[in-house]
């Protein structure tokens, strides 16, 4: 089939428009209509070569769509359902028996080659081969490819455009709060990094029951919107040393739990020295340096840190989750996003970069 596709060329360059040639799903496969997209930091990494891949190639990995086609032994969806695709699993590996698929032996195959674990290509461009399989999706098209375990049918009532952040973004800062952290009713929390990540993991640690939940950021517009959506309190990181402020003023001692979303080593040290003893520390941004290093001085007395993959969320029970809340007012998601014209992506890319969006959703055009 013929669809319409951001493809990337070469790294550091502008997503190109372009027509392509799709083919019929495999057997385990579908083929989804896409509605609308998120784009997220890790596309850009990509773009960057943060994350080496082979191009040129076609991103996007929060996709909502309409199921169009499946595969011969799919049965868990049909064409016309609604579904949001998440990252692909293989489902047989010890991680994904136990409920982990974030951390499937197969990840980084499944989702990083560009093509299928049998070398097989699915997109074209005449007798060119391009590469696609991102998050086996590649979702800044009209139509996308997916795997039936990456695949979760979304209730038909559900805003669908609204959606593919879900997938990935959403589900990261949420999961990594409800899903790895578990705070308990009362208990506390710091941010750092109040992007979309972010701003998730605040919205998740409000209904969990924080009482306590610091935002950090650089951005006083961020840190009101972070405010609206549940943190208690808010600093501005840019000329105040945090984790000071933090044990100093807010509470003495420090806060249970912190999240970094910056991958920064100087700001996940801050994010360590804000714990109290005994607190968990998650790291969930792309770390673009070769170490971290953790100061032995705020690395002491039974604190800990973890390196979270898409908030360790089984995606087919986190996703409807996660809908439910926003259905009840406790994770009003669509706060954080701009839509934008898929003719427009890099628009999108370069308001993102600005901070002008903090969550920039690609529509696709409907024919």
């Amino acid at each position: 089939m013929r669809i319409t596709a951001a493809v990337l060329e070469h790294a550091h360059a502008p997503f190109e428009i372009k027509d392509f040639t799709l083919d019929d799903p495999n057997a385990n496969e579908v083929i989804v209509k896409i509605v609308a997209t998120g784009l997220c930091h890790t596309d850009l990494a990509v773009r960057d070569e943060h994350i080496p891949i082979g191009m040129p190639i076609i991103l996007g990995h929060e996709g909502a769509g309409i199921v169009e086609t499946v595969g011969s032994s799919v049965t868990h969806v049909k064409p016309g359902d609604h579904v949001v695709l998440a990252p692909a699993s293989c489902g047989t590996c010890a991680f994904c028996l136990d409920g982990h698929p974030s951390y499937c032996e197969n990840f980084m195959s499944l989702n990083f080659l560009g093509h299928r674990l049998d070398g097989s290509y699915a997109y074209h461009a005449g007798k060119k081969q391009i590469g696609g399989f991102f998050f086996y999706q590649s979702s800044f098209a009209t139509y996308a490819l997916a795997h039936e375990r990456n695949i979760v049918k979304v209730p038909k009532d559900a805003p669908l455009e609204l959606l593919g952040p879900l997938g990935c973004g959403l589900q990261t800062g949420a999961g990594s709060v409800i899903n790895v952290l578990r705070p308990r009713a009362g208990e506390s929390i710091a941010v750092f990094g109040v992007g979309p990540v972010g701003l998730a993991a605040i919205m998740a640690a409000k209904a969990s029951g924080c009482t306590t939940i610091i935002a950090v950021d650089v951005f006083d517009n961020r840190l009101k919107l972070a405010e609206e959506l549940g943190a208690t309190h808010s600093i501005n990181s840019k000329t105040t040393v945090v984790s000071e402020v933090i044990n100093s003023e807010i509470l003495h001692g420090g806060v249970h739990y912190s999240i970094d979303t910056t991958g920064r080593n100087d700001v996940i040290n801050q994010a360590v020295a804000s714990l109290r003893f005994m607190g968990h520390c998650a790291v969930v941004g792309v770390i673009p340096t070769p170490k971290l290093e953790i100061d032995t001085a705020v690395f002491t007395m039974g604190r800990g840190l973890s390196y979270v993959i898409e908030g360790d969320s089984v995606p087919q029970v986190f996703i409807p989750q996660l809908i439910s809340l926003y259905k009840n007012g406790l994770f009003p998601f669509d706060k954080l996003v701009k839509f934008y014209d898929l003719e427009d992506i890099n628009e999108a890319v370069a308001d993102t970069e600005k901070g002008v969006t903090l969550k920039a959703i690609v529509r696709m055009p409907q024919k």
